[in-house]
C-alpha cells in the first residue's frame, strides 16, 4: 500500500488524485484549523468538529511534511487496530480470524486507506466494541469520540446488551460527547458549519442511487455528472427524487434496526458486533454517497465480528471482501470509466453495489435470526403419542 502511494502519480493508480486529497485539501484545512476556526465557508468541509483534531494531528511529527506525518500516523493507527484485534482474538473462546481479515482486506482498497482518515475513525469503532465486555463506559466513550469525527461510530452502540450495560454505555457516550463538543466549541469557532454543507449533497455516482442513474444514462436519460460538494454527483431530471428515496430508505433501515432492538431476546458475546456490522451496512447502502474509503469501516467491523466464534456474519465478511476488491477497481483504477458512465464503469458499480446490497440484506437477516428466542416445544398429547407410526405419517 505504501509503495502504491509513493507511485500514486502513475495513470493506473489515479494520476495523483489519491494523495492529492491530503496534500492539498487536508493541508488547506490544517492551515485554517491552526487559526482556531473550522473552514465554515468551504463547501467541501462536511465533517463533524471532531475531525479537526485528527487533521491537526500531523503537527505531532514536526520533522515530517504534513503528508508524510499524516501517512505515518495512519500506519500507526493501522497497527493499533491490528494489535487490538489480535489481543481480542487470543482470549479464551475467541479467534484470530479478525486480525487476519483486517490485514488481508485493507490492501484490496489499494493505497486509498493511507490517504484518508477513515482508518482513524474505524479505530474508535473497533476499540469501542472490543472494550464493551470489560467496560461499557469505555465502549460508550470511544463510540462518542468516533461519532464526533465521522458520525457513524455512534451506530456501534445499537447492539449493547439490554439493561445496565446499555445504560452505562449510552450515558458515558452522552457525557463524553457533550464534554468534547463543549471543549471544541471553546477552542474553535464555527464548530457546526458542516451541517450547512451536508444539506446540499446530491446523489454521488458511486452510491446505489448513482448506479441506478448510471444505468438510466445508458438507456438515454439526459442527466450528467458534475463535480460539487467534493464529489462527482449526478444533476438532471429525477435526481432530487432519487436523493429523497435514498433518505427514505435510510429512515426505513433505522426503523428496521429499532424493531430488531425491541424484538431481540437472545444475546451472545457476538451480538453487539453483529448489530454494529448490520447497522453500518444498512446506512451505507442507503446513503446518497458511498465513497471507496467507506469500505474501511465495513472491513473493520467485519474483522471485529470474526474475533468471536459465535458471530452470524461470516458470509457477510466474505461478501465485503469481494466488494473491497471491486472498489479498488472503481477508484482509482477505472474511475474515469465510472465518471463517464461507460459500460465498463457501470458494470463495476453494479457489481460493487450489488455485493454491498446483498451483504446488507444478508447481515440483517442473520442478525434477526440469531437473536430470535428459541421456540418452546409444545407437549405432545398422550392420545397422539399412542397412535401407530403409520397413522401419524398419514396425510
Amino acid at each position: 500500500m505504501l509503495w502504491l502511494l509513493i507511485h500514486d502519480d502513475l495513470p493506473p493508480l489515479g494520476g495523483g488524485s489519491v494523495a492529492r486529497e491530503v496534500q492539498r485539501l487536508y493541508f488547506r484545512w490544517y492551515g485554517v484549523l491552526t487559526q482556531g476556526t473550522f473552514p465554515a465557508h468551504d463547501t467541501l468541509w462536511q465533517y463533524p468538529p471532531g475531525a479537526g483534531p485528527v487533521l491537526l494531528s500531523p503537527a505531532l511529527l514536526p520533522t515530517f511534511t504534513y503528508f508524510e506525518a499524516f501517512v505515518a500516523l495512519t500506519l500507526a493507527t493501522d497497527v493499533l487496530v491490528l494489535l487490538a484485534l489480535t489481543r481480542a482474538g487470543r482470549r479464551p473462546g475467541r479467534s484470530l480470524r479478525g486480525a487476519v481479515y483486517w490485514t488481508a482486506s485493507l490492501p484490496l482498497l489499494l493505497h486509498v486507506p493511507l490517504a484518508r482518515y477513515d482508518v482513524q475513525v474505524t479505530a474508535f469503532a473497533v476499540i469501542s466494541l472490543l472494550t464493551l465486555s470489560r467496560s461499557p463506559r469505555a465502549c460508550g466513550a470511544f463510540a462518542a469520540l468516533g461519532a464526533l469525527v465521522k458520525v457513524w461510530p455512534a451506530l456501534v452502540l445499537l447492539g449493547t446488551p439490554k439493561g445496565s450495560a446499555t445504560r452505562s454505555a449510552w450515558t458515558s457516550a452522552t457525557v463524553t460527547a457533550t464534554a468534547a463538543l463543549a471543549l471544541l466549541a471553546a477552542v474553535f469557532s464555527n464548530p457546526f458549519a458542516f451541517l450547512r454543507q451536508q444539506g446540499g449533497r446530491g446523489v454521488q455516482i458511486e452510491s446505489l442511487g448513482g448506479t441506478a442513474l448510471s444505468l438510466a444514462t445508458r438507456a438515454g436519460w439526459d442527466g450528467r455528472v458534475r463535480y460539487q460538494y467534493g464529489a462527482m454527483e449526478f444533476v438532471g431530471p429525477y435526481v432530487a427524487s432519487v436523493a429523497a428515496l435514498s433518505l427514505a430508505l435510510t429512515a426505513g433501515a433505522f426503523g428496521l434496526l429499532l424493531l430488531w432492538r425491541v424484538r431481540a431476546r437472545h444475546w451472545t458475546e457476538a451480538t453487539p458486533f453483529d448489530a454494529a456490522m448490520s447497522a453500518v451496512l444498512l446506512f451505507t447502502v442507503t446513503s446518497r454517497v458511498i465513497s471507496p474509503q467507506y469500505l474501511v469501516w465495513l472491513v473493520g467491523l467485519a474483522a471485529v465480528c470474526l474475533t468471536s466464534r459465535h458471530t452470524s456474519q461470516r458470509p457477510v465478511a466474505w461478501l465485503l471482501l469481494a466488494a473491497a476488491a471491486v472498489s479498488g477497481l472503481d477508484y482509482p483504477v477505472l474511475y474515469a470509466e465510472v465518471i463517464h458512465c461507460t459500460w465498463t464503469g457501470v458494470t463495476v458499480m453494479v457489481v460493487r453495489n450489488g455485493l454491498l446490497a446483498a451483504a446488507a440484506i444478508l447481515s440483517f437477516v442473520r442478525l434477526w435470526r440469531s437473536t430470535r428466542p428459541t421456540a418452546a416445544r409444545l407437549p405432545v398429547p398422550a392420545s397422539v403419542r399412542s397412535l401407530p407410526e403409520r397413522e401419524l405419517s398419514a396425510p
